[in-house]
């Protein structure tokens, strides 16, 4: 266990599922066979979601204050108190408030500030309210913004993976007007660029990089627009004269499926929904007749960083906390992915 990698897992607005999901990955043994596992909380809100799940009798709470604390046997959960919350009851579960989203938000920060320093090799984020951690005077959109703010990082991306099935944004959290106006060939570049380095970073020796269309037909040689013609087709032919496998611009609507039946590698996709509706119609599974998630799976990572960030890809799951029955194989997938791509930076920097 000692050459796993150290991940530092957040536990997310202590107001929603977070804190339970994190006790029910924690139930799975696979956890501790991919890495060393640091939760980044509050020991009363983690303790309060062991007994909401049933497992207080198999994980026992270790409370540490340095990393260098922390005792990696299965069953045993490290907790790195953050002192925030000191009762259950002073956050109310499944409602929006200032002082969840301050909590939620200072367990990032610290996360961040560990994997900056070395103390951790990677970091795993469960979901965060926006409105909340706005509520408590932290201006940011979501996780991509506060790590590429802590970390000094201005050129980033969000990348969306379920299984081999990946895609890259150009934009996500603006209007879909203001995603247009996004699209210059710069941006496209330097995200086909980010997209072809983090499948490398996965093993894939010759990654094929898909590039969507904005526009319809990818614009119908300019009938519905021209931003195929006047940014993203110079950003694709820049990234072959770099040696890249960009192909493209590819329609919309049918590029995803190509990717699904194993053509490319990931996509790099134009704006926010372009990317996520895709990915998690293939990763949220309903049961009609039992009017309930069978699954919830896939992650969010953010390219681009000096530090690894995976988080899952749900929200905070407000309608589900304190009933101890959220789904955390969007968990499991983000450690996953995180100890993968650990590995393979300590493995460079030998």
């Amino acid at each position: 266990m000692a050459q796993l990698p150290i991940l530092a897992i957040t536990a997310g607005d202590p107001a929603g599922a977070g804190p339970e999901i994190t006790a029910r990955a924690f139930a799975n043994d696979s956890v501790y066979e991919m890495c060393r596992p640091v939760v980044i909380g509050d020991p009363c809100m983690m303790q309060q979601a062991l007994v909401c799940t049933g497992l207080n009798d198999q994980i026992r709470i270790h409370v540490i204050e340095d990393v260098k604390d922390a005792v990696y046997e299965k069953s045993i959960m490290n907790v790195y108190d953050m002192h925030l919350i000191s009762d259950p009851s002073e956050i109310e579960l499944g409602k929006i408030s200032k002082e969840a989203g301050e909590a939620a938000f200072q367990y990032v920060v610290k996360a961040i500030q560990l994997a900056m320093a070395d103390e951790v090799d990677g970091t795993i984020t469960n979901a965060i309210s926006k409105e909340a951690i706005n509520l408590a005077g932290h201006h940011y959109s979501g996780h991509t913004e506060i790590y590429a703010d802590y970390t000094g990082t201005k050129r980033y991306c969000m990348m969306l993976a379920h299984n081999d099935f990946r895609v890259v944004h150009v934009s996500t959290h603006v209007s879909l007007r203001e995603a247009c106006d996004r699209c210059k060939k710069e941006r496209i570049l330097d995200v086909i660029e980010m997209a072809d380095e983090v499948c490398r970073d996965l093993g894939i020796k010759e990654p094929k990089v898909a590039v969507a269309g904005l526009n319809p037909h990818c614009g119908e040689h300019g009938m519905f627009g021209r931003e195929e013609i006047e940014e993203i087709e110079p950003a694709i032919a820049e990234a072959k004269e770099k040696g890249i496998q960009a192909i493209g611009p590819c329609p919309p609507d049918t590029v995803f499926s190509q990717a699904i039946g194993g053509w490319y590698d990931i996509v790099v996709c134009m704006y926010h929904d372009q990317g996520h509706i895709p990915t998690k119609v293939q990763g949220f599974v309903y049961d009609r007749e039992r009017q309930q998630w069978n699954a919830v799976a896939g992650i969010n990572i953010t390219l681009g960083l000096p530090i690894i960030r995976v988080s899952v890809d749900h929200g905070t799951a407000f309608d589900h906390a304190g009933k101890g029955d959220a789904n955390e194989l969007s968990l499991l997938n983000s450690i996953e992915y995180g100890a993968k791509m650990a590995l393979s930076r300590l493995e460079k920097r030998g």
